[in-house]
Order: C-alpha cells, then sequence, then structure tokens
C-alpha cells in the first residue's frame, strides 16, 4: 500500500510518502523556526498561514522524490490532533480534498500514535512496551499493546518536558527553540555544584511536574548579583537537564519494571536530547529493559510516522469520512483499536 502523509499540527509541515507501512520513500519537512523565533514561541495564525503557503509544493516535492504520481497513491493519512487546531485545520482540508480527487480513501492519525510507532519505521519492536512521549507538549507515560491498545500510565500534571526547556532556555536568554541549545550547553557535565529539585520523584504514581524545576531555575537567577555569564549560563542549563533527565528516566524505568515490560521506546522531540538518550542507556546495561530510540528526524513532528498506524488501520478496512474534523484535544487512550 502506498500512502502520502501529511503532517500540520504545529509549526513544521510536513509531507511523506510511505509503503506498507515501514519503507519511507520520501519524508520532507518545512521548519518555521525561524518565523516564529523572534516572537519566542509558536504563533499559532502565522503558522496556520505558513502551512497553507507550503503544503502543496511540498506534496509535490514528496511525489517527486518518490518517484510516484497521485494515482499511483492508495490512501491519505493526516494528524487529526491533538494540536493548534488551525494548523491541522489546513492539513485535514488538504487531505480530504486529495483524497476525493483521487477517490481514495482518507485516515486522520493521532499525533502521538505516530510518534510512539514511529520507531517501527526503523527496527521491529515487538508488543507490549512502554512508551514514554515526551515534546514540547506532552510527557506521557503509555503501556502499548499494539496499534490501537494504549493504556495511559502517568502524565504530567503541568508543563510538558519540552515546554520547560523553552521556557528555561527564554530565562537564559537562550533563544527559541531552548531544548536543542540547553542540550549543547549541558555537553559539557559541568553543573557547577548547582542542584535542581526532583519534583514528584519519590511519590508512587508515575506522573510528571516540570513547574517547579523551572520556578528553581527562576529562583536562582534572582539570588545572582549579576546576569550569569557565559560559564554560570552553562553550569545552570547542565543541572537543569540533569534533573529532567533524571525524573524522566527513573519514572520511565520503574513504570516499565511495574507493568513486566522489558522494553521502553522514548518518542518525541525531546527524545533527540543526548543526556536523556546518554542516562537510558547507562541504565539499560545494569537491567533487563532494552530501550529504543527513532532516529532524530523521526523524533520531531515527521509525516511519515503516521503511516506506520494509518497502513494499519486503513489494511482493516478502518478510513475517515468528508466529515473528518481537526481536534485540538485529544486523549490517545480514547483512539480505537480494530
Amino acid at each position: 500500500m502506498l500512502l502520502l502523509a501529511l503532517e500540520s499540527s504545529c509549526d513544521e509541515t510536513a509531507a511523506a510518502v510511505v509503503k506498507d507501512g515501514r519503507h519511507v520513500l520520501s519524508n520532507i519537512i518545512s521548519s518555521q523556526v525561524d518565523l516564529h523565533a523572534v516572537y519566542g514561541g509558536v504563533v499559532p495564525e502565522l503558522a496556520s498561514r505558513r502551512h497553507l503557503e507550503v503544503i502543496n509544493p511540498l506534496v509535490e516535492d514528496a511525489l517527486n522524490k518518490a518517484q510516484i504520481q497521485p494515482q499511483d497513491l492508495q490512501g491519505v493519512v493526516v494528524t487529526r490532533g491533538p494540536g493548534l487546531v488551525g494548523a491541522l485545520l489546513v492539513g485535514v482540508s488538504f487531505a480530504k480534498a486529495y483524497a476525493y480527487a483521487l477517490n481514495i480513501p482518507v485516515l486522520g492519525v493521532h499525533h502521538i500514535e505516530g510518534h510512539i510507532q514511529a520507531v517501527q519505521l526503523e527496527q521491529k519492536v515487538e508488543y507490549p512496551f512502554l512508551a514514554l512521549a515526551v515534546s514540547g507538549g506532552h510527557t506521557h507515560l503509555y503501556r502499548v499493546d499494539g496499534i490501537g491498545r494504549y493504556q495511559l500510565l502517568g502524565r504530567t500534571v503541568d508543563d510538558a518536558a519540552g515546554e520547560a526547556f523553552d521556557k528555561v532556555a527564554k530565562m537564559l536568554g537562550l533563544g527559541y527553540p531552548g531544548g536543542p541549545v540547553i542540550d549543547k550547553l549541558a555537553a559539557t557535565d559541568d553543573d557547577g555544584g548547582i542542584v535542581f529539585p526532583r519534583p514528584m520523584l519519590k511519590k508512587d504514581n508515575f506522573n510528571f511536574s516540570f513547574s517547579g524545576m523551572k520556578t528553581a531555575v527562576l529562583n536562582y537567577l534572582h539570588t545572582l548579583e549579576v546576569a550569569p555569564d557565559e560559564v554560570t549560563t552553562r553550569q545552570i542549563a547542565c543541572a537543569f537537564q540533569t534533573a529532567v533527565v533524571d525524573v524522566l528516566t527513573q519514572k520511565a524505568m520503574r513504570a516499565a519494571k511495574a507493568e513486566n515490560l522489558n522494553r521502553i521506546v522514548v518518542a518525541g522531540g525531546v527524545a533527540c536530547n543526548s543526556g536523556l538518550r546518554k542516562k537510558f542507556l547507562t541504565l539499560e546495561k545494569s537491567s533487563d529493559i532494552r530501550v529504543y530510540f527513532p532516529s532524530p528526524i523521526f523524533c520531531a513532528d515527521n509525516a511519515a510516522m503516521l503511516a506506520v498506524a494509518g497502513d494499519y488501520y486503513l489494511a482493516h478496512g478502518s478510513f475517515s469520512g468528508l466529515d473528518l474534523n481537526a481536534v485540538s484535544n485529544w486523549p490517545l487512550e480514547q483512539v480505537k483499536s480494530i
């Protein structure tokens, strides 16, 4: 089955052509980072307008790179939600029109389901496994028993981890997006003896909280008599990242053991973080739990990731109608299995 996949949930427009839900023939991403950087975050109206501008030529590029014609396609999958509703509507509307013109089925896919299943594009991970979905908008732990079979085990009660990275970077004057900059600064492993709290780490549940870490950084900055220099900024970044990574890894490992799972998949934009990868791989060596990461291109928002679940659903006769609409909030555990 040849599928066209479309992603427009936030500030990346993406189009991909994927065969049989595993073989990526093209995966094109148009980033809006430069557009939103001046504002220190994503401006929804600007994001929607940019999606409108680039989605058609992006699809053409994806088809050309895959060396296929539109009539070769057998289905269109698109991010239905969650995300910015205006941005989502661009992708959903285009997908419906494209599928209608070609007389092929269209299917709305959950954004986080795409992230969790993206690892299957490169390696076969057997079910069941624990999934840590961690990004700018999500920090959730799921038990995954198959495509469409998700049980929520824990989630952030306030900020998502990626959101906290961006807000701390803004405090430090590092610009937007802040996660990659903090990761680069933290690579020296020099925290200068600074220690930030690990909220909810000792709680019996598997929920997260990152707002307190952000506040702790702000309070530390207030104790300084002058603005932090380059060395101090690097140390703060390192101490903050270490605290976030400790919470994410320890909670995930504990949840996997509680569920009797020996596989963890780490997905979403923050899965690109080198400190998070390094810590998980260290913990993996001293346990019987194996940790899987998609390649960075499949951790960030992309369209190819949607085709794993999309191919499965379409092959089993499940598709959306032309009344398909975008949803800004959509709990993953409400996705129906087939």
